[in-house]
C-alpha cells in the first residue's frame, strides 16, 4: 500500500512546501510531522494531544515528569505540603514571559483562576478541588484545597500547571489562542490552519544553555505515508505517532532512528448517551445495546490487522504497567450469538444504525470500517463520518455524533485517564455518561492517599462504568512510534509521547 503511484505523488508534492521553511545558513532549524493540526493554542481551552506537543515549545509548566515518570520541577523549584490540603509551590527567580513581564507567584495565581473560571476550560474539572490561590510573596504561592487530593500534583505536570502571562491574556482575552504569550523555551510567530506553526527561540528562556534550535516549525500531516516520505526526503527531521508497519521502514534506513514507547493512555469509542438529541438513539438509552456493540468487535483481531498486533487490547483506561490496571477486569471475547440475543432482549428492530465519528488519518478509517464489518454481523449497520480531528472534538463537545472513535494520550496519576471522562460534569464527558455511584467512587479515590484503597476503589469504578453501564468501549492500549533523522541527538523517549526540546540538536 506504501508504493503505489497514488501515494508516492501525494508524498512528493507535500515535500514541497515544507522546504520553504528551510533556516538560514548556520542557524539550527527543526522541523517536525504532526500527526493532525492542533485546536486552539490556549491552555485553558485546548484537548488535542498535538496541541500538548506544541506546548513543550511554548509553555512551560509548574512541574514536568522525567523518564522514570516522577514528577520534577519546571517553573517551579520544589513543593512542600504544609498540611493536607495547604501545598506551597517555590519558584525559579527571573522567569520572563515572552512579552517581558516577570512570571511570579501573582502570574501563577492568574493563571490558575482561569483555568477553573474562564467558560469552556478544559482545566477546570481537572483541579477542582482548589478552594483558592494565596500569593504569599512574588516567588511563593500557597494553593489551598477542599480536601486532600492524590492526584492534585500530577495535574500541576501538563495544561493545567501552564502559566501565562495576565497581560497578554487580559488583552487578548478568548483570542489569547492566537497568539499565545508564555514562559517556553520559544516564543509564538505565526500559524497558517492545517499548514504550519512557527515558533522562535526565546533568548531569555531560563534554561537556554540547553536550547539548540533557532527555529522550529511545526508541519501537520495527517497522512501516514507522506508524512513518513517528508522524514526520508530529509524535508522534516522528526515526526510522531507512526505506525507499526513503518518502523521496518525506518529501521532500514541508515540516517533514520524509529524509537516505541508504551503510552499512557488508550483508543477508545466514546458513546453519546446523554449530550443532546444525537443521544436519543437505543444505543445512547440501553446498555443492552451498548453490550451487545462491545460484544461485536474483536479487539485482538483489529490489533492484527491494522497495528500488525503491536498494541495492546484491553476493557479499561490504565495500561497493564499502571499499578492501577484491574487485572482481573479483561477485554471482552467477541460473541456475535451473545450480541443479537441482547438486542433482541433490548427489542431493537435490526439492522440498528449507528454513525461512527473516525478522525480522518488512514489508520483510523481502517479500524472504522474493521468495526463497520464486524458489527453488521451482530445487527448494526454502521456508517462512517470521518473528520479533521481537532473539528471532531469540538463536535463530539457539542454533542454531534452517536459514537466516536478517539483516543487519549494518557496520564501519569490514574485520575487523569479517568476522572474527566466518566464523571457527572467532567471536562470531557463528551457522552455526557453519569452514575452517582461511580461518582462517588471517583470523588473518593481522587482524595484517597492509601494506594490500595484508591487502587479498590478505581476498580470498583471500572467495574460500574465500563462492565455495568458499558459507558465507553476501550479497544486498545498503543505504542508511541517516534522517528527522526540519525542527525538529530538528544530526544528523550518519555511515555507521554511529548517532544521535549531540551537538549537536541543536529549535528
Amino acid at each position: 500500500m506504501k508504493t503505489t503511484i497514488k501515494a508516492i505523488l501525494a508524498a512528493a508534492a507535500a515535500v514541497i512546501p515544507v522546504l520553504a521553511t528551510v533556516a538560514p545558513a548556520g542557524a539550527q532549524n527543526l522541523r517536525i510531522g504532526l500527526r493532525e493540526d492542533p485546536d486552539i493554542l490556549d491552555p485553558t481551552l485546548s484537548r488535542t494531544y498535538v496541541g500538548r506537543i506544541v506546548y513543550m515549545a511554548l509553555c512551560d509548566k509548574l512541574f514536568d515528569i522525567n523518564e522514570r515518570l516522577e514528577v520534577v520541577p519546571q517553573l517551579a523549584t520544589g513543593y512542600r505540603w504544609e498540611n493536607p490540603t495547604n501545598l506551597i509551590i517555590t519558584l525559579r527567580d527571573g522567569v520572563r514571559f515572552h512579552d517581558g513581564e516577570a512570571m511570579d507567584a501573582e502570574a501563577v495565581r492568574y493563571s490558575l483562576d482561569r483555568h477553573l473560571t474562564m467558560q469552556g476550560s478544559f482545566r477546570r474539572s481537572e483541579i477542582s478541588e482548589v478552594e483558592r490561590v494565596e500569593v504569599v510573596d512574588p516567588r511563593t504561592v500557597r494553593i489551598v484545597l477542599k480536601s486532600p487530593s492524590a492526584s492534585f500534583l500530577s495535574a500541576l505536570t501538563d495544561r493545567a500547571g501552564m502559566i501565562v502571562s495576565p497581560k497578554a491574556a487580559e488583552a487578548l482575552g478568548r483570542n489569547f489562542g492566537t497568539r499565545p504569550v508564555c514562559a517556553g523555551p520559544f516564543r509564538f510567530v505565526e500559524r497558517v490552519a492545517q499548514e504550519r506553526i512557527v515558533v522562535e527561540r526565546f533568548r531569555e528562556y531560563w534554561d537556554a544553555a540547553n536550547i539548540h534550535f533557532d527555529r522550529v516549525t511545526y508541519l501537520p500531516i495527517p497522512d501516514n505515508t507522506v508524512r513518513l516520505a517528508n522524514l526520508q526526503s530529509g524535508a522534516v527531521e522528526f515526526v510522531e505517532r507512526m505506525e507499526p508497519d513503518d518502523m521496518k521502514t525506518i529501521q532500514r534506513a541508515r540516517n533514520l532512528r524509529a524509537v516505541a514507547v508504551d503510552e499512557l493512555g488508550y483508543q477508545g469509542i466514546t458513546i453519546n448517551i446523554g449530550n443532546g438529541e444525537r443521544a436519543n438513539t437505543p444505543l445512547g438509552r440501553d446498555a443492552r445495546v451498548r453490550q451487545a456493540f462491545e460484544l461485536s468487535i474483536d479487539r485482538a483481531a483489529i490489533n492484527q490487522v491494522v497495528y500488525e498486533g503491536m498494541y495492546t487490547p484491553t476493557r479499561q483506561p490504565f495500561p497493564p504497567a499502571n499499578p492501577f490496571h484491574v487485572r482481573d477486569f479483561p477485554p471482552t471475547q467477541r460473541d456475535v450469538a451473545r450480541a443479537r440475543a441482547l438486542l433482541r432482549e433490548a427489542g431493537v428492530t435490526t439492522p440498528l444504525a449507528v454513525e461512527m465519528t473516525v478522525p480522518n488519518n488512514p489508520d483510523l478509517r481502517q479500524v472504522g470500517e474493521v468495526i463497520q464489518s464486524m458489527a453488521a454481523e451482530a445487527g448494526f449497520a454502521v456508517t462512517l463520518r470521518a473528520m479533521e480531528f481537532a473539528s471532531s472534538l469540538q463536535a463530539a463537545t457539542r454533542g454531534e455524533f452517536q459514537t466516536y472513535l478517539v483516543g487519549w494520550s494518557g496520564r501519569v496519576d490514574p485520575d487523569g485517564n479517568i476522572t474527566t471522562f466518566s464523571r457527572t460534569g467532567g471536562g470531557q464527558n463528551d457522552g455526557r455518561y453519569s452514575n452517582p455511584e461511580v461518582d462517588r467512587l471517583l470523588d473518593a479515590a481522587r482524595v484517597e492517599l492509601d494506594v490500595a484503597k484508591r487502587r479498590d476503589l478505581y476498580a470498583q469504578a471500572v467495574r460500574i462504568a465500563f462492565g455495568q453501564d458499558v459507558g465507553r468501549i476501550y479497544l486498545w492500549h498503543r505504542k508511541n512510534i517516534m522517528a527522526h533523522s540519525a542527525r538529530l541527538t538528544g530526544y528523550r523517549p518519555i511515555a507521554d509521547g511529548m517532544i521535549r526540546l531540551q537538549g537536541m540538536r543536529l549535528q
